[in-house]
């Protein structure tokens, strides 16, 4: 399974009406609202790259109020479990 982080600037007043749409992309499980430069984020799990491209270039594409995309893609997943397990290695 492939993730991905799609970072995406809105138009201010679409904002809700992208999420909303975003959201209801077969392989997007979840959309965030955040600060900063971005508006939204949202979160690609699918099983290969290419229904990321076809996500991020079709469907992505025809959303309207979407103004900018930067799209990265995770080589690996670590998790608060995995680093502490890692880090314990050996000690008793």
């Amino acid at each position: 399974m492939i993730t991905t982080l799609v970072l995406v600037q809105a138009d201010p007043k679409r904002i809700r009406e992208c999420a909303e749409t975003l959201a209801g992309i077969d392989g997007v499980p979840e959309v965030y609202s955040v600060s900063g430069a971005w508006d939204l984020v949202a979160i690609l799990r699918v099983p290969d790259l290419d229904r990321v491209a076809e996500i991020v270039t079709h469907e992505f594409a025809n959303v309207p109020g979407i103004e900018r995309t930067q799209t990265l893609t995770a080589f690996r997943t670590y998790s608060k479990g995995d680093l502490a397990q890692a880090w314990d290695i050996g000690v008793e």
